[in-house]
């Protein structure tokens, strides 16, 4: 039986590399990729993949939300973060979204190979690096320097957030979430107050340090 595959990951390059690599394990097959969150949660219901491998930092939805959205959706499926981000907050987070599984993207091949397979037997996996970051840690009580903005504000704030930083206004962001200019604004509005950061120039350098949106030229 084939392990089917969805490859989420806004790099083209990328998911034609993994494609590739992929392809040439004899049960493996990929049966979609993504190049964004939300296209991701709508493939992965769709298409009800074994595992997605999945990016963090993508643009309109990012991988943490999107992995809650999914896992929320069909437990069955496993995904396995595969990020540049190795920070306890970023691992903490996509564990506590439903990820079965983290790696950074300077692990080889065989590793996101076995990693797959792991997930698949019901095993947690954590390269080696990403082990010994979260190691002794309590995912319950993250020192107040580790908080990442997933652990910070609601999914829903973070998805506000995501939106207004790429550039959506108040009424594109309520579209986009099916949510009225009112709601969007009380949400923008708490992000503030909690963050304690007012312009969105400010908001959006927050937004991509902690992983929400990618840097666009």
């Amino acid at each position: 039986m084939n392990i089917r595959i969805l490859l989420a990951d806004d790099h083209n390059i990328l998911r034609e590399g993994l494609r590739g690599l992929l392809e040439k394990q004899p049960d493996v097959r990929v049966v979609g990729e993504a190049n964004n969150g939300m296209a991701t949660v709508q493939l992965a219901r769709e298409l009800s993949p074994d595992v997605i491998i999945m990016d963090i930092t993508m643009p309109g939805l990012n991988g943490v939300e999107a992995t809650r959205q999914i896992v929320a959706a069909n437990p069955r499926v496993k995904i396995v973060a595969l990020s540049v981000h190795c920070e306890q907050g970023y691992v903490v987070a996509m564990l506590k979204a439903g990820a079965a599984g983290y790696l950074v993207k300077d692990c080889a091949f065989a590793e996101l190979a076995s990693a797959v397979r792991a997930v698949l037997a019901n095993h947690v996996y954590l390269s080696p690096s990403v082990a010994s970051v979260i190691a002794d840690s309590d995912l319950q009580d993250l020192p107040e320097k580790e908080l990442s903005a997933f652990s910070v504000l609601t999914a829903r704030e973070c998805e506000v957030l995501q939106l207004l930083a790429e550039g959506k206004t108040i009424k594109e962001t309520a579209s986009c979430l099916r949510l009225s200019e009112k709601t969007i604004e009380k949400h923008r509005q708490r992000i503030t107050e909690k963050l304690g950061i007012f312009s969105i120039a400010e908001l959006t350098k927050y937004a991509i340090r902690h992983g929400l949106t990618p840097v666009r030229a």
